[in-house]
């Protein structure tokens, strides 16, 4: 018997547990997530769109619209950000980070301060705006390439079911 060869690749992988890490937002609207990947393949850092340890999820808004205070961009902290703040307590220098929507210029910073050197991203929706022209202009200043994710399968399907193992 010879090994199987419907495997995933490593970009599928990763950009894998990054959605899979999103899936922990409790934002209605937007669930975003991120892993850090270091030069050896190991998952370093993981996290997702959501409120500071030590604010309730259930106390501050999740709204888009109104006043500034009454939504939740001043409170939520991105994906992009929480795994670098995650990070197993490891030098980023030479990381990848996949991200499932490309980083704000708000992360953009983190990113480049961080040493990550590679952004794999999957949706670029925001891609024209002042914060996605900002965000790539710092990145190719700094030298911090970044791609869309290529992936061969549509869709990968998770079960709980231990028949499935």
């Amino acid at each position: 018997m010879s090994k199987r060869t419907d495997y995933i690749s490593w970009d599928e992988y990763f950009m894998g547990v990054a959605l899979l890490s999103g899936r922990r937002s409790k934002d209605p609207a937007t669930r975003v997530g991120a892993c850090i990947v270091n030069q050896q393949n190991k998952i370093v850092g993981a996290g997702y769109n959501g409120l500071p340890l030590g604010c309730s999820d259930d106390d501050f808004p999740w709204g888009k619209t109104g006043d500034f205070l009454d939504t939740k961009y001043p409170y939520v902290c991105h994906a992009e950000l929480n795994a670098i703040l995650n990070n197993i307590g490891m030098d980023l220098h030479g990381c990848r980070i996949y991200t499932a929507l490309f980083p704000c210029n708000e992360c953009s910073k983190a990113i480049i301060q961080s040493g990550i050197k590679e952004v794999i991203y999957l949706s670029d929706k925001y891609d024209g705006s002042d914060v996605s022209m900002a965000s790539k202009r710092m990145l190719h200043t700094a030298g911090v390439t970044y791609r869309k994710v290529v992936a061969q399968v549509e869709r990968i399907e998770l079960s709980f079911d231990e028949k499935d193992v």
